[in-house]
């Protein structure tokens, strides 16, 4: 048998391939949307992709399924609660797809959602009744499970998904040999749970041993625990649930129609039109130059994941990238279905630095907003950190604001008075800013480094109700 998992630590998405290297079949789960390290390997080791897996419909990426679909006639195969617009076959509990001496049999795992499946995964030279693994999607993670309230399908409520859940967990998922492997879609990071461990594959045993949603209780006891204290879903999660169900471009017609080189009068022509800049470059130079009324979103962050949760996916964008960097840019935001791209800023910044369309957005160190604060005319403090983060710790008199929920909370803002914006590090701060900005807030600013900075100069914190300097204990 041939294992292979895909990590794709910006979305915190696992895929996999397996393999028969007998018969070179191989299957592909889950993949994402830009499908060429799939066929790169199967190229390399003399596989033939004949198969194509979604453990269910996801929320939080758009699936490379009718990429395989289209440039390998590769068969896709859905739960068989599942409904699409494209060709599918559906898998039903118990069905088996033969590899060779590599087997796959299916669970139908609801919960997450109520197409959900797991897949055991038999290598015959090892062992015929004795699963290697099970890949369980977003039904059982590393420490958590699949939260039950994206409604992803409509009809189901989020404490009926929930109760499929704790069924689908206790009499599918922990009655498995305590040695099987467990390799879930998700990872740290994601949005789809809210308490996932750094590892990106387990045991059972090991999670009936530590997940607490695999504890001894009752199902009223485990819907309560499972659908509480659930992060806020971003805007994008819905659109892709469907859009994963629906025919659409693939990746590459998209890249064709997207990488499109403008030039500044173009450029300047299709915003004043209505499209929205994207500056893709780091915190910094966006800082330095950038045009008026750009978004800034980093690619050396959660870049997509932030542009989901900011952004309507129907939005048109005009993209500034770093040099060298413009597929990168349009493909990532493809990877969640952001398609409505019209073309980049040929040059990049270079192109408005040289022709005066520049300005700036000021920033501050740590150390220069205490002295702001100390002054007879102190800042407003916004942090745009989530809840929990500010909670844990912050600076005294800030304001919160998490960043997911700034644009529709800007009204509780005053436009008369300097606002200084932070985060963790500083780059939500950055975003932060560049939207207050672009909604004609004058005084803004950014914090270099954000609290990090802010502790790491000793400077007081309020942890609690309790103002202390330095770091929280």
């Amino acid at each position: 048998m041939y294992f292979k998992q895909y990590f794709l630590g910006c979305l915190a998405h696992a895929s996999y391939m397996v393999a028969d290297e007998g018969s070179k079949t191989a299957c592909v789960i889950d993949p994402q949307r830009d499908i060429e390290q799939y066929l790169a390997d199967a190229e390399k080791e003399g596989f033939q992709i004949k198969h194509v897996i979604l453990t269910h419909f996801h929320a939080d990426f758009l699936s490379g399924h009718l990429e395989f679909q289209e440039r390998l006639g590769a068969t896709i195969y859905l739960g068989a609660k599942g409904q699409a617009e494209y060709a599918f076959q559906p898998l039903k509990e118990g069905d088996t797809l033969d590899l060779g001496s590599v087997r796959l049999r299916i669970l139908e795992t609801p919960g997450h959602t109520p197409e959900a499946i797991s897949i055991l995964v038999f290598d015959a030279n090892q062992s015929s009744d004795k699963p290697h693994s099970v890949l369980t999607g977003d039904t059982l993670f590393v420490g958590d499970v699949g939260r039950p309230d994206l409604l992803a399908s409509s009809g189901v409520t989020e404490r009926e998904l929930a109760g499929m859940l704790y069924d689908s967990l206790r009499n599918k998922l922990m009655v498995l040999p305590d040695e099987t492997l467990v390799y879930p879609a998700h990872g740290a990071g994601s949005m789809c749970g809210k308490k996932m461990g750094k590892e990106t594959f387990s045991t059972i045993g090991q999670q009936k041993m530590f997940n607490y949603a695999l504890q001894p209780m009752s199902k009223e006891d485990f819907i309560r625990e499972v659908t509480a204290d659930q992060p806020e879903a971003p805007l994008y999660f819905a659109y892709n649930a469907s859009l994963n169900k629906q025919m659409h471009k693939t990746l590459q017609a998209q890249m064709d129609q997207s990488l499109k080189s403008m030039s500044l009068p173009e450029f300047l022509s299709a915003q004043k039109a209505g499209a929205l800049i994207l500056d893709a470059r780091n915190p910094g130079d966006f800082c330095k130059s950038h045009l008026k009324g750009s978004l800034n979103i980093g690619l050396s962050g959660n870049y997509a994941s932030w542009a989901g949760a900011l952004l309507d996916p129907k939005e048109k964008l005009l993209l500034v990238a770093p040099p060298g960097k413009e597929e990168e840019a349009v493909m990532r935001l493809g990877r969640i279905g952001y398609d409505n791209i019209l073309g980049y800023l040929s040059g990049g910044a270079a192109a408005f630095a040289e022709n005066g369309e520049a300005v700036n957005l000021p920033r501050v160190t740590a150390v220069q907003l205490k002295d702001k604060l100390d002054s007879k005319a102190p800042p407003l403090v916004l942090d745009v950190r989530a809840v929990s983060e500010w909670q844990d710790k912050h600076l005294n008199g800030s304001v919160n604001i998490p960043l997911n929920q700034l644009s529709a909370r800007v009204g509780e803002l005053p436009k008369d008075r300097e606002i200084v914006v932070h985060c963790l590090g500083g780059y939500r701060s950055t975003i932060a800013a560049s939207i207050l900005s672009g909604k004609g807030f004058k005084q803004i600013s950014d914090v270099v480094g954000g609290i990090n900075a802010w502790l790491e100069s000793s400077l007081p914190v309020v942890c609690g109700q309790e103002k202390i300097g330095g770091a929280c204990s």
